[in-house]
């Protein structure tokens, strides 16, 4: 396929679908949280339940978002994205239904699996269609509709629960989806990958996913039943099963999870950072929301209105930040950012009864927002900069996995580190003396996130993969070119006109710029509430 311009009918319309699918899993993400107090009063659920609430969507996400990945390349990423999106949206509609917390829970767990589906066809569908001289555009498109979306998403999430109740953040998926799949289907052309062949890697899915589920339930249950076999059994079967997860990826010919990949040491380290900071993010965000509503006193919609410093800053600086790490780059804004971030963290402890939110509350998210501009962007890049840009979907799809991990534990553990009890939510003043405990928990998570960086991530990491990148591609033509040489006259036609063309196309093109997420069709981590993707 030569590639349908993004001026063409055709491409307007799959920027359209793709932007909305991506908003149903991005807004389900943002407006949750804004909705747990009310659906804990609502349903009588103490915190477990909301944990649950939380944990349930990026268990089944974190555990299938690889495997979603290699479905739509061997069944076609139309197929397999249009499927995402209508299961995310029945599944939504079983959790605005939903008559207790059990059946919510197991509804969100049900859209975790259509996410998986959906989420990483959003943007494949775009590299795979869209012509590449119009693909950065359509890329920066896709995020910029996508920041605006995060931006209401919070004030939206409000405005429902306030309003025709907490249900109706769920059935908001609905109408969209009934938009989006016919659309994609009339209007957007299948495609696949032609070498996408062997068996998928459903027992290491079933594992990984199986290992976050037990660690995660023994963490969550841990505060009612204490060191007890019904907490020690579970921890130590979901150790074990991520301790077989690791063995079966080692032996099996095509891994979910290619092991190879962490040969990389500066892969490996910009994960480890990744995990930390997107811990501390999850953390802060499930419980500053029920801080606000708890403690503070906001209703649902403005503690959603609350947190939109964050988003703000992300939108209108993330561009500059990219730039900013390629120039100097990544080591010193991986390890500046998480320290602000931290800060910010710390000086939301006088977000209590009584604060004012000019004084007490908005510094924090003004701190905490500039941290998470310095960090994310050139987070992003580190991780494409890693490997080779041949695996740089994968590794955007493991690092992408990594942050969903990192928060499904932080969620279920920190409420356990900060002694907060089951029934803690009900009551402003325990609730508030437990947050002023989880908060330093994050930030020093976020401290262990900056040391990482600073004595494990280059400061050259760009400008090498840059220069790897453009090596390699005058390498492959330069081979192409002796090869037909070699042929001679009569021989040059063994060497097809496409490939010459190809090994040519790829001698001109400038090094790719490890920080634009286009050039490889992947994205950043998902970020709550909200992020802005760098391109050129």
């Amino acid at each position: 396929m030569a590639g349908v311009r993004l001026s063409a009918p055709a491409g307007r319309w799959l920027v359209f679908t793709t932007v909305l699918g991506s908003a149903m899993a991005l807004l389900d993400s943002t407006v949750v949280n804004v909705a747990l107090p009310r659906i804990g009063l609502d349903l009588g659920a103490d915190l477990p339940v909301l944990q649950w609430t939380v944990n349930a969507y990026m268990l089944t996400l974190a555990g299938l978002i690889l495997l979603g990945g290699a479905l739509g390349d061997r069944f076609g990423r139309r197929r397999v994205f249009v499927t995402g999106v209508v299961w995310f949206a029945l599944a939504s509609l079983a959790c605005g239904l939903a008559p207790n917390a059990g059946v919510l829970i197991a509804a969100r767990a049900l859209q975790g699996i259509g996410g998986a589906l959906l989420t990483p066809g959003s943007l494949a569908l775009i590299q795979s269609v869209i012509h590449p001289d119009d693909r950065a555009r359509a890329i920066g498109l896709w995020s910029g509709f996508g920041g605006v979306g995060a931006a209401i998403g919070p004030f939206l999430g409000g405005w429902l629960v306030d309003g025709p109740g907490w249900r109706w953040v769920f059935f908001l998926n609905v109408p969209l989806a009934a938009v989006c799949a016919p659309v994609a289907l009339r209007h957007v052309p299948e495609t696949s990958d032609p070498q996408a062949r062997g068996r998928f890697d459903v027992l290491g899915a079933v594992l990984g996913a199986a290992a976050l589920g037990l660690v995660t339930y023994a963490l969550i249950a841990a505060p009612q039943k204490g060191v007890s076999p019904a907490v020690v059994v579970p921890a130590v079967a979901g150790l074990a099963l991520g301790a077989a997860f690791v063995a079966v990826e080692r032996r099996r010919p095509e891994p979910m999870l290619p092991l190879s990949i962490f040969s990389s040491r500066q892969f490996s380290a910009v994960n480890a950072v990744t995990l930390c900071v997107y811990a501390a993010f999850s953390g802060f965000f499930f419980l500053s929301v029920l801080d606000l509503q708890v403690v503070v006193g906001y209703s649902a919609l403005a503690a959603g209105t609350a947190l939109l410093p964050t988003t703000a800053l992300m939108l209108v600086l993330s561009a500059r930040s990219g730039e900013l790490g390629a120039r100097i780059g990544p080591r010193v804004p991986l390890t500046v950012g998480p320290l602000l971030c931290a800060v910010g963290m710390l000086l939301m402890t006088r977000a209590g009864a009584g604060a004012v939110y000019w004084r007490d509350i908005l510094p924090a998210l003004v701190v905490l927002g500039m941290g998470m501009v310095v960090l994310v962007a050139p987070l992003t890049a580190t991780v494409l900069a890693s490997v080779d840009v041949g695996r740089a979907g994968l590794a955007s799809g493991i690092n992408n996995a990594a942050a969903r991990a990192a928060g499904l534990v932080s969620v279920a553990a920190l409420p356990l580190l900060a002694g907060m009890g089951p029934e803690a939510y009900r009551s402003p003043d325990a609730f508030a003396d437990t947050f002023r405990r989880a908060m330093p928990i994050c930030a020093g998570v976020l401290v262990l996130g900056a040391i990482l960086a600073w004595r494990t991530v280059r400061s050259d990491a760009l400008e090498r993969a840059g220069a790897d990148v453009g090596a390699e591609a005058v390498a492959e033509a330069s081979a192409e070119a002796g090869a037909e040489a070699v042929a001679g006259p009569e021989g040059a036609e063994a060497v097809a006109p496409a490939e010459r063309a190809k090994g040519a196309e790829r001698a001109a093109r400038p090094p790719c710029r490890p920080e634009c997420a286009y050039h490889c069709g992947v994205s950043a981590p998902p970020l709550d509430p909200g992020e802005q993707r760098p391109h050129t």
